[in-house]
């Protein structure tokens, strides 16, 4: 449910370059007229025309592919398959995956979700929905290309620490402790995303009040990481603060977030419903939930949140 970026600057800021997809489609003329759309969009492009040749591509352009736009049904290998073989190599696991499919039911959907496929479009691709949705996956990328750098510059004796405790209130707080509050586990990459989702998230939709409608608003217009600097300095949040508690106790280790806001439905988003899956947002607490973490639990008005592992699942991840 949340964008992130590292240290002071926001995420456009950093990264230059136009953001690269993979396009792949077994039916070479829509294959041809996706990747002109794309290109009209600034994007660069690398297309293949079935599956395997999809993984022979994101083989030798792992640390150079964005995007992956995968149709579903295709000869050799069709999409679930090259989702579930990318989900079996540590640096492509974390690529945002759009699925295309011709049927839309919320079965089909439904068992991309379970495959880690959070991104959905039907075809035929409508040009607004492509945007909105490609821009949300680009957004995912980058911002989990620029934490990991930023993660990395800080990796020495983080597993002598038994107990930590932070306090924060901004956006670029909340980003650059997820960085430094990830190396206190054994899989710094596996938790990073999901606890940059949910520190901001206790910022935006917890202190700060941003609906869900309003975050949707907001990104549609490119106006959220604005909205969210006017919106912490305004009286009635200035304020606010979140605590933050790493504790490690014998096999495991949590993580207590709690913010000064009123809550928010939280049960709605341990799991991605189908009818979200076109939408611009609302992925980061399911996937903190089912990539990040062994296990996520709410207090009942959802103002504060404990995310755990435990050593032994964390070694074998």
């Amino acid at each position: 449910m949340s964008e992130t970026a590292a240290n002071s600057s926001s995420l456009r800021e950093k990264g230059p370059g136009k953001p690269r997809i993979l396009a792949v489609d077994d039916d070479r003329i829509l294959l041809m007229m996706l990747e002109q759309k794309l290109q009209d969009q600034g994007h660069e492009v690398l297309t293949a025309t079935n599956g395997r040749e999809a993984c022979d591509v994101l083989s030798r352009e792992r640390d150079n592919v964005d995007v992956v736009l995968l149709d579903r049904e295709m000869p050799e290998m069709n999409g679930l398959e090259v989702v579930a073989w990318m989900k079996q190599d540590r640096s492509l696991r974390r690529l945002p995956v759009i699925m295309q499919t011709g049927a839309n039911s919320p079965e089909q959907v439904q068992e991309g979700i379970d495959a880690g496929v959070f991104y959905y479009l039907t075809k035929p691709l409508q040009d607004g929905l492509l945007n909105s949705v490609l821009s949300a996956a680009i957004r995912e990328s980058g911002q989990q290309k620029v934490l990991r750098q930023e993660m990395s510059k800080h990796r020495n004796s983080f597993t002598l620490v038994d107990k930590c405790e932070c306090r924060f209130r901004t956006l670029d707080e909340a980003e650059n402790l997820s960085c430094f509050i990830a190396n206190f586990f054994p899989d710094p990459d596996r938790v990073l995303a999901g606890l940059a989702e949910l520190l901001i998230n206790s910022v935006e939709h917890g202190n700060l009040a941003i609906s869900y409608e309003e975050k949707t608003e907001m990104i549609a217009q490119g106006s959220w990481r604005d909205e969210i600097l006017k919106r912490q300095e305004l009286a009635e949040y200035r304020d606010r603060r979140v605590d933050v508690l790493f504790t490690r106790e014998d096999e495991n280790l949590s993580i207590l977030i709690q913010d000064q806001g009123k809550g928010f439905n939280w049960r709605s988003f341990l799991e991605i419903d189908p009818a979200r899956a076109t939408d611009n947002h609302g992925r980061g607490i399911a996937q903190a939930n089912l990539l990040s973490f062994d296990s996520l639990e709410y207090n009942d008005v959802g103002n504060a949140v404990k995310a755990s592992v435990t050593v032994e699942k964390e070694l074998d991840w």
